[in-house]
């Protein structure tokens, strides 16, 4: 492709340098680049590609896209410096692999909780519906049967880019996607057309990246500001942020409600801990989840449905077939009669969520055992809170280590419980190590009592001082059973 048409929709302050060069490739991590390719400088949150500039021309790059041109310019290699790279590499990124969001209907999945749940769960309905589809989300990615393992909740731009060519050559119709507050920030989703959006929730989460509240709904705001006219955006009346999020948008605009009237209403006629019977969109149907959180989820999913073209009914039939996403509220029963459910909630309001919908089911005939820590390097603030609600929803309370990553797993532990009272620390253990605290809590349990293993669902590692060791809390639990 020819740098003149890569380049051709950017806002460029200077090029120097033929801009008729062909064009191989694209990237933003100069240990990527071989002859041909296009380096992009990107000024991250660790380091800043301007640094490896030199490098990717003695890689072969040949052209340079970066905010600062460098004091010296190589002969034979283009540099086109613009006002903001981060702004330019998903335009770049999408035009060389052809535009793929043009020629297939994508959905963007955004909020605090529920991105994984609704995304998965509209791959598997349409692929029940009959079509093609693609998925991008935090558990993995896939392009219909082809499992490709994610390793942010959204990729960068380039990789992004990647995986969308191939989902259109594969013949994909639909893709769904989970949108993080950090690709939006970031405009790694840059350039991408959505044919649609939904809004989840929004709680306290990322503050370690975002710094505020303000500034963390703001980028979640930023991917409804940017909808096409043609696009549809479908919030969560039940938020308080739910009309804040499309009030600037150009998309056509629904919501949906288990608490207040809204375009699609949904409420609980049933609930066991197999599944719940729901009155949805004024019909009964079926479904294998627990939880209002999950109702409002399978709404957000009727929904985009429904703005896709699709008839309720057939709609509603596919989702009673439709299983939890893996490690969101997932049971595993023992023997003995107690139920443990893993869940990856791991910010307060996702286990306030969690915690209720075990409590819905249970009715007050079991006690509830909780085993929760708090992710290393990240946001602090949220650490009692997490430690308070676990306390208030539960009989039995054991703090351990979640992913500490450069931390120390006590240091993290100490700021969760810092936010306890005497009364409430009654209730509570302290497991740093966490396989001995599943095993605790398993020795604690009694018939009919729930054990909530929460904050790491579907990971099947620990990160520890930079190194991720293989650990599946689902696996200790099937351990202990055995055993």
């Amino acid at each position: 492709m020819k740098l003149s048409e890569l380049i051709n929709k950017l806002k460029i302050t200077t090029t120097a340098g033929p801009a008729d060069a062909d064009i191989t490739g694209v990237d933003i991590d100069s240990r990527r680049v071989t002859a041909g390719h296009l380096f992009v400088a990107i000024r991250g949150t660790q380091t800043d590609g301007h640094q490896y500039i030199e490098k990717a021309v003695g890689q072969g790059a040949t052209a340079i896209l970066c905010e600062e041109l460098p004091h010296t310019l190589a002969d034979g290699v283009t540099y086109i410096q613009v006002p903001s790279t981060e702004a330019a590499v998903g335009i770049v990124a999408t035009t060389f692999h052809g535009r793929p969001s043009e020629h297939m209907k994508l959905v963007g999945v955004t909020g605090t909780n529920g991105k994984t749940t609704i995304a998965t769960l509209l791959f598997h309905l349409f692929r029940r519906l009959g079509h093609q589809c693609g998925l991008l989300s935090t558990v993995c990615n896939y392009i219909e049967d082809e499992a490709i393992p994610a390793s942010h909740t959204t990729p960068d731009a380039i990789e992004l880019n990647t995986l969308l060519e191939r989902m259109m050559q594969e013949g994909c119709e639909y893709v769904f996607m989970e949108c993080s507050s950090h690709a939006i920030a970031q405009q790694r989703i840059g350039g991408l057309t959505f044919a649609g959006g939904i809004f989840t929730n929004l709680t306290r989460d990322h503050l370690d990246y975002h710094k505020t509240v303000e500034n963390y709904r703001n980028a979640k705001k930023m991917f409804f500001d940017d909808l096409p006219k043609n696009a549809f955006a479908i919030t969560n009346a039940d938020d308080k942020n739910g009309l804040f999020m499309v009030q600037n948008t150009k998309a056509t605009v629904k919501t949906y409600s288990v608490r207040q009237m809204a375009d699609f209403r949904a409420r609980i006629i049933e609930c066991h801990f197999e599944g719940m019977y729901l009155e949805m969109d004024g019909r009964e149907v079926g479904v294998q989840f627990i939880g209002k959180f999950n109702v409002s989820n399978l709404l957000a999913v009727y929904a985009t449905a429904v703005m896709l073209g699709k008839q309720p009914d057939d709609v509603l039939v596919v989702m009673s077939t439709l299983k939890s996403v893996a490690g969101r509220l997932e049971p595993i029963s023992s023997p003995e009669g107690w139920t443990a459910v893993v869940d990856y909630a791991h910010t307060p309001d996702a286990l306030e969520n969690v915690l209720r919908a075990i409590h819905e089911v249970l009715d007050g005939k079991g006690q509830v055992i909780t085993v929760c820590g708090a992710g290393g390097n990240r946001d602090k603030g949220k650490r009692p809170l997490m430690a308070q609600e676990a306390v208030k929803q539960s009989d039995r309370v054991i703090i351990t280590s979640d992913n500490p990553r450069f931390e120390e797993p006590q240091d993290i532990i100490n700021d969760m419980l810092a936010g306890l009272d005497a009364k409430q620390m009654k209730k509570v253990l302290t497991i740093a190590d966490r396989r001995e605290a599943i095993r605790a809590a398993a020795m604690m349990a009694q018939k009919g009592d729930v054990i909530l293993i929460a904050g790491k669902g579907h990971e099947d590692y620990q990160e520890i001082k930079g190194v991720k060791h293989h650990f599946d809390d689902r696996e200790e639990v099937r351990k202990i059973i055995n055993n």
